[in-house]
């Protein structure tokens, strides 16, 4: 079954095959303030999972391999969610900027996203992260393997 990429795969499936991933390669540097932090200011506790910062690795390597470029200020807008204010109306709150940078750094030492220059051909003209091949392709890969275990988890139905 070859020619399966990310946009062939559910997301959820991905995320946590490319989490699983990261946290067997143990290649990924992961800051000392993971078990502490809230990942935004509208939540009240930090994660409750052990793997969160794995999880959010994953899920920040696939939104860059789907857009040409992304920048830490997109990836707060998106990873944010809304505030409970009581009885007053609920607003959208981004999430923390310096965990999402932090996931890009650490994606970055790795060798799965390269930063844009500002005046770099092809790029978007305001900087932010890209996919590089390496990454493009063990991402390919990754999202192979979890459709592969999707049909398998099929068949035995």
């Amino acid at each position: 079954m070859g020619g399966v990429t990310v946009r062939d795969v559910d997301a959820q499936k991905f995320i946590n095959a490319y989490a699983d991933f990261l946290k067997r390669q143990g290649k990924l540097q992961i800051p000392g303030w993971v078990d502490t932090v809230k990942t935004s200011h509208s939540n009240e506790l930090p994660p409750q999972s052990q793997d969160w910062f794995y999880v959010r690795a994953a899920a920040v390597a696939r939104h860059v391999y789907l857009r040409k470029s992304v920048g830490v200020g997109r990836l707060a807008k998106v990873h944010g969610s809304t505030k409970n204010r009581g009885s007053k109306p609920m607003h959208h709150c981004d999430a923390s900027r310096s965990v999402d940078r932090k996931v890009l750094q650490a994606l970055e030492k790795i060798g799965i996203v390269e930063k844009i220059e500002d005046d770099e051909e092809g790029g978007s003209g305001k900087g932010g992260r890209r996919i590089t091949q390496a990454g493009q392709r063990d991402l390919d890969r990754i999202a192979l393997t979890a459709v592969e275990e999707d049909g398998d988890d099929e068949d035995d139905e």
